[in-house]
């Protein structure tokens, strides 16, 4: 099955470490702008609403959401979540203390992929 969104060994390791520091219970959900831009923020379970939100699937066994606009928009492409060195501030993300952010970049899917995704009913 084709994975709408993929994480970095980087990410991983990231997540992972946020585990040990904040508990197994993160989730993450793609901003859609404002002070945060457009990125991966990483939030403890419960810290935000996603009850009508998209599930894309899973990064390091925690729960990706985006909204349901976003979705239609970006439904063609696979989201890969990266690691950026920052300076910190400015956002809500639990990496930001860590001078690291989640950066999502995009890949649109091949006629194949979409063909797949279609014939699975998750698009």
């Amino acid at each position: 099955m084709v994975e709408r969104v993929t994480a970095t060994e980087a990410t991983l390791a990231l997540i992972e470490r946020l585990k040990r520091k904040h508990g197994p219970d993160l989730i993450f959900h793609q901003s859609g702008g404002c002070c945060d831009g457009s990125a991966a923020n990483c939030y403890l379970k419960g810290e935000i609403n996603t009850a009508h939100d998209v599930l894309l699937g899973e990064i390091g066994g925690c729960p990706f959401y985006m909204s349901p606009s976003q979705y239609e928009y970006w439904k063609h492409t696979q989201l890969i979540i990266d690691v950026l060195e920052t300076r910190g501030g400015g956002t809500f993300s639990l990496e930001g203390p860590e001078g690291v952010s989640f950066h999502t970049r995009s890949r649109l899917f091949s006629d194949a992929e979409w063909a797949q995704l279609q014939a699975s009913g998750v698009v």
